[in-house]
């Protein structure tokens, strides 16, 4: 018992584990992190960082006997034979959809942090009031004003590039400087501008070194080199990730401990002191159980994982789950709306083209349902937006053949323009995930049942931004504009909120204000399983800042002897 004794556990390894084991870390609490996939080395785990796509074996892409055997994961963005080792199987990994949805799922050191979109919106007191304000949710019990210095503590150390605009519906943060514009995304910007007053298309904000400071560079990480192959892993670190940020920088302090191959079966509640004591695993190679102790647990597996683990943690004082005295634990499940997208071609321009693989791209703030609900739906979306030049002959049923091929690659075609949405959805009880009473998973831990699906208010919400996304690029003298619904089920967007939401009551939420659980006291649940609303911007840099934020608080709190 001994030498399994810490003083803070951490479950999971990615965005936000990575960044409570850093906290804990750094304020000299002697921290093991949990994680149930392989162990990841920074660049010594990169096996396609430098390929070239001759050099991989099938070009990129999947063998179909693989596409057959993974119709799900395959489905996920960035996926490809360049990022499939960052991906799961689906076999090796089941659960049971009773709506479809799809759950895509990164197992190793590092989670999916190393395959994240890299998106940093920080949220609005629109976002964190809108549920009460207007009706359709519960209220956070934080506003924008409890997040912003830890978005900023965030923001320095993991480095954001963009513009500080001056948006109320997006605010400014702690920035490098962005990536340019290219002569079309300009030409649409300044279309929008002249139309749409209420309606700012800048510089997204992204987790990109574009300009390293000396925190960056004391990290071992260096310049964005505009490759566009993040999801490979970077070898540069210019994008962050918690293998080459959070993770070492906790291993220098010399208090970290990171277990992998450790399959989280459930966290140990103590009954008569009141709290938890631990967390029991199953090692995924040897399934041998395991129990682990310490003073206090931060439960960051990712969104549905972390519900599945409070699910499973069950004892006499909380048969349904730890925690779950109101029985809400797995309930108000929640997503992002990626269904829609526009795209369109752009005469003129064939004079210029662009510098690089630009891995970000401009966005445009929501503007619906701001200061008050102006729709017939809840919430508002993201606008992600671009321009790029397409290959020469593109769509063509005319493909030229020998030396025309050849030339034609010299020449790229005309220029391309798109937008695609991100939009809130609201959370609803009845969308939920609860354990299978009948069926597990290798290590004998029941399989999460998943029931989500979307609503009216994601029907009306989706045809709003088609018709004016379509509107936009008209004005901006686009042409053969297509609106499209990709109708894909929830999960693709790989931005599932909620079922252990935060809130002032414990009647109505299973976190308080710390994202502290209200009915034991020493587990903190900081990852998106935490959300009340899901908001429209990015996620994860929310995470970051509320993980940092309850570290503060749970260190100083164990300090007292509260803990």
């Amino acid at each position: 018992m001994q030498e399994n004794t810490f003083d803070a556990i951490v479950i999971g390894s990615g965005i936000s584990g990575g960044w409570a084991a850093k906290e804990l870390c750094e304020k000299g609490l002697k921290t093991l992190v949990l994680e149930r996939g392989r162990n990841i080395v920074h660049n010594q785990d990169y096996p396609t960082a430098h390929k070239a796509p001759w050099e991989l074996e099938h070009r990129g892409r999947m063998p179909h006997r693989f596409l057959e055997e993974n119709p799900l994961i395959s489905k996920a963005a960035g996926f490809e034979e360049a990022t499939a080792h960052f991906f799961i199987k689906d076999k090796d990994h089941p659960y049971v959809q009773e709506k479809p949805f799809d759950w895509i799922r990164g197992y190793q050191v590092g989670g999916k942090s190393l395959t994240w979109g890299r998106a940093t919106q920080r949220w609005s007191d629109f976002e964190f009031s809108a549920p009460a304000r207007f009706g359709y949710g519960l209220d956070w019990p934080i506003r924008y004003a409890d997040v912003a210095p830890w978005y900023s503590h965030v923001e320095k150390f993991i480095g954001i590039c963009g513009s500080k605009d001056g948006i109320e519906a997006m605010p400014d943060g702690e920035f490098l400087p962005p990536f340019d514009f290219n002569c079309v995304e300009s030409a649409v910007q300044q279309a929008i501008k002249k139309n749409y007053p209420d309606r700012f298309m800048v510089h997204a904000r992204w987790a990109h070194l574009t300009q390293p400071r000396e925190i960056h560079l004391k990290q071992g990480r260096g310049q964005c080199q505009a490759r566009n192959m993040c999801m490979r892993g970077c070898p540069y670190g210019g994008y962050f990730s918690s293998v080459s940020s959070t993770l070492p920088w906790a291993q220098n302090t010399g208090n970290l401990t990171i277990r992998p191959h450790s399959v989280v079966h459930s966290i140990i509640y103590d009954e008569k002191a009141g709290k938890a004591k631990g967390v029991r695993i199953i090692d995924a190679e040897t399934h041998e159980a395991t129990e682990f102790f310490a003073k206090i647990v931060f439960v960051n597996a990712s969104a549905l994982n972390s519900n599945l683990i409070l699910l499973n943690s069950t004892s006499g004082r909380f048969p349904d789950g730890l925690g779950n005295d109101n029985g809400l634990l797995g309930k108000y499940i929640c997503f992002h709306n990626y269904r829609g997208s526009v795209s369109a071609g752009m005469d003129g321009f064939l004079d210029k083209y662009y510098y690089g693989r630009n891995p970000t791209e401009p966005i445009i703030a929501n503007y619906r349902n701001l200061h008050k609900q102006e729709t017939d739906y809840f919430g508002g979306f993201t606008t992600f937006t671009g321009a790029y030049r397409a290959r020469q002959n593109a769509g063509s049923a005319e493909v030229p053949f020998g030396q025309e091929l050849k030339e034609a690659f010299t020449r790229p075609g005309g220029w391309r323009t798109y937008m695609y949405m991100q939009g809130e959805t609201v959370p609803k009880a009845e969308n939920h995930v609860r354990l299978s009473t009948d069926k597990v998973d290798e290590w004998g831990i029941p399989l999460l049942v998943t029931s989500v699906g979307y609503d009216d208010n994601d029907e009306r919400m989706l045809k709003d931004f088609l018709k004016e996304s379509t509107e936009m690029l008209e004005k901006a003298g686009c042409k053969d504009i297509e609106a499209h619904d990709s109708k894909q089920p929830p999960g693709l967007d790989i931005h599932e909120m909620g079922g252990v939401r935060m809130g002032k009551d414990p009647k109505t939420s299973l976190l308080n204000e710390w994202n502290q659980l209200h009915h034991c006291k020493n587990v903190f649940v900081t990852d998106g399983a935490c959300m009340t609303s899901t908001g429209n911007q990015s996620p994860s840099i929310l995470y970051m800042a509320l993980t940092a934020r309850a570290v503060d608080y749970a260190a100083g709190e164990l300090k007292k002897g509260n803990l």
